[in-house]
């Protein structure tokens, strides 16, 4: 799954999540991409589990680019505890999501297939997504 490497501290805030993406809001490798509609956390098990649907409709053929990187920690105290002794530990990672922020790319396919492994790939996601294409924009 994917985590990175080091970070400066190990655990942060929840943060905000309003107002429209300003970077990562086109398309700018691919053809076809899916864009996030609604803000909120998209998981790195998500994330794999997009990229695995991807990967296997489409038998590896033409190029995928994962947009965002899962780099805020979430932390989760354990079951069974009291709610004293401060933050939880660290259970995963999150990448923060605003509505027009695309997710996924992918060229080199026709359009259909591109369109289908994006939908599988979209079920995956906790967000509501859109199919766009380069030429639209």
């Amino acid at each position: 799954m994917l985590q990175p490497k080091q970070q400066k501290h190990r655990k942060e805030f929840r943060g905000k999540m309003k107002g429209l993406a300003t970077a990562n809001n086109q398309i700018s490798y691919g053809e076809y991409g899916i864009k996030a509609l609604e803000c909120g956390w998209v998981n790195a098990r998500e994330i794999e589990a997009a990229r695995r649907a991807i990967a296997g409709y489409t038998k590896r053929k033409g190029k995928v680019w994962i947009k965002i990187f899962p780099s805020k920690p979430y932390t989760q105290k354990p079951n069974n505890s009291k709610m004293l002794g401060g933050k939880g530990d660290v259970e995963g990672y999150v990448a923060v999501v605003k509505p027009g922020t695309i997710l996924f790319e992918i060229a080199g396919l026709p359009e259909d297939v591109s369109k289908e492994a994006l939908r599988l790939a979209s079920n995956k996601l906790s967000l509501a997504t859109k199919f766009i294409a380069k030429s639209t924009i």
